[in-house]
């Protein structure tokens, strides 16, 4: 491969890390992390400030409810119990909301400083 291909590629992962937090499924656990808990179709906190770099895990406790975390690039799988977990490694403000119970005001955001 030429070098300016490889200047390329690298610029490119560099960009999109860049531009969305990663996301880190099942157990992965930073230093600071953070509990959302589901219930009663709401997220609990609705509103939650973390430093960059730390992560926020959703529990799902709504007696088997489906739900979703649903941010505009990236989501949880809906399902009805067990946990997601994002890093936010980019300052900013990721606004969520459950795709099936928005109507009913499950809504959230993480305000990442």
């Amino acid at each position: 491969m030429s070098r300016r291909v490889t200047i390329a590629i690298t610029a490119l992962a560099l960009a999109a890390a860049a531009l969305a937090p990663a996301v880190a499924l099942g157990g992965a656990h930073a230093a600071g992390t953070h509990s959302v808990v589901l219930k009663s179709l709401r997220f609990h906190p609705g509103a939650l400030t973390i430093n960059h770099g730390e992560s926020v895990r959703w529990e799902w406790r709504d007696g088997g409810e489906r739900h979703n975390v649903t941010f505009s690039h990236f989501h949880s799988h809906t399902m009805g119990s067990g946990s997601y977990t994002v890093r936010f490694m980019s300052k900013g403000t990721y606004n969520y909301h459950c795709t099936i119970h928005e109507a009913e005001g499950m809504r959230g955001k993480i305000i990442v400083r």
